[in-house]
């Protein structure tokens, strides 16, 4: 499920829902595997209590939906640093979400954590091309978990942790992805 429509594919049913209104008993609900990557920025949201639906409630509600049909295999889009006792709140949000996920019993959880996030996105973001732009300059010295992760490599990755169900709890950083 998506919150906008995708480009066509003859291999996914592309269900468009408004997360703040979700159907809990929906045939499609009924899968092996969830990929969940879920989340927005504080610049797009109205409030810090917005942002922590968007960020941790919706998310945990699709982990909770799709277990609760039978999923036995969730594979999210974390972050490098997530922590629920972290100082910084994006990276303390970021750890109650897993922490939250770890406790419904998926008996296959893969977490990634990729650091700054690179891809084509259909709007610019203030001051992270400059960002970018910096941490691509920096990369071959950067330690491999501070490097920018390429959207692809991270959809990859999720990808592969769903289909391949690995039993246990698995934290995947860059390093892990590539």
């Amino acid at each position: 499920m998506t919150r906008r429509p995708i480009a066509a594919n003859d291999k996914l049913e592309n269900v468009v829902i408004d997360f703040a209104d979700m159907p809990v008993n929906a045939a499609w609900w009924s899968v092996d595997g969830v990929i969940s990557a879920l989340g927005t920025t504080r610049a797009k949201t109205q409030s810090p209590a917005d942002y922590r639906t968007i960020d941790h409630g919706y998310p945990l509600a699709i982990a909770r939906h799709a277990h609760a049909h039978g999923a036995t295999r969730l594979a999210l889009v974390s972050s490098l640093g997530a922590d629920p006792h972290s100082r910084f709140a994006y990276t303390r949000l970021k750890g109650e979400l897993e922490s939250a996920v770890a406790t419904l019993g998926y008996p296959s959880l893969n977490l990634l954590r990729p650091s700054m996030i690179d891809g084509p996105r259909a709007d610019e973001r203030a001051g992270e091309g400059t960002i970018t732009s910096v941490f691509r300059l920096l990369g071959p010295v950067l330690p491999p978990k501070w490097r920018i992760s390429p959207a692809s490599t991270i959809a990859a990755a999720l990808l592969d942790a769903a289909i391949a169900g690995r039993p246990g709890v698995h934290v995947l950083h860059n390093e892990d992805m590539g």
